[in-house]
């Protein structure tokens, strides 16, 4: 299955890594049900799919919040990373966009847009030898507010120099979508596997 992109002649293509280029969803939800388990803490399927998109620490901190819980942020999000990385070896790339990362890699600049850490990112672009594809890494902490805010979308086109509205942006969730929009560029929407 081809996935189809905006007319227009793009001077960059902007990723979000899990779910996007990354088949990585279905093993970070049970990264999350392993370490929250730990606490005691469910994280219903639909809710995690919910917050696609959204930084490990926030997601933490909202649990918290809806089951009256004091999950210590840093351990569960460091326990969570820990476990996920225990899954790489059963990764694999999203083939619509890999087909797009392979056909388009050197004609235009990738940037990486994600909610995940710089740490999760590499090691998952790594994983499957797609690190190198990648001019830019934009990541948890390089920004001050997460998708549907736009910032980090912009920040990615600051680094590779190239205005917003020539930035082609491939994302699998509403909020990413949203922030896309917001920083005034195009988007094409990845089915998330789950979907298709």
């Amino acid at each position: 299955m081809s996935l189809p992109l905006p007319a227009g002649e793009y001077r960059a293509y902007l990723f979000d890594c899990d779910g996007t280029i990354v088949d990585s969803m279905p093993l970070h939800y049970l990264a999350w049900q392993q370490a929250l388990a730990e606490w005691g803490c469910e994280f219903p399927e639909d809710l995690f799919y919910a917050w696609g998109g959204r930084p490990v620490a926030d997601i933490i901190v909202d649990l918290n919040e809806r089951h009256g819980l004091a999950m210590p942020v840093a351990a569960v999000a460091d326990r969570r990373e820990e476990l996920y990385r225990q899954f790489l070896p059963k990764l694999t790339a999203v083939p619509e966009v890999l087909e797009h990362i392979i056909g388009s890699h050197r004609r235009v600049p990738f940037a990486v847009v994600s909610g995940s850490t710089r740490d999760s990112v590499t090691a998952s672009l790594g994983a499957l030898g797609l690190l190198d594809k990648f001019d830019v890494l934009v990541c948890a902490g390089d920004y001050a507010r997460a998708k549907p805010d736009p910032e980090a979308f912009l920040r990615a086109a600051e680094l590779l120099g190239v205005a917003p509205q020539d930035c082609l942006v491939f994302e699998d969730t509403d909020m990413g979508i949203q922030a896309a929009t917001a920083a005034g560029m195009a988007s094409v929407r990845v089915p998330q596997p789950r979907m298709r």
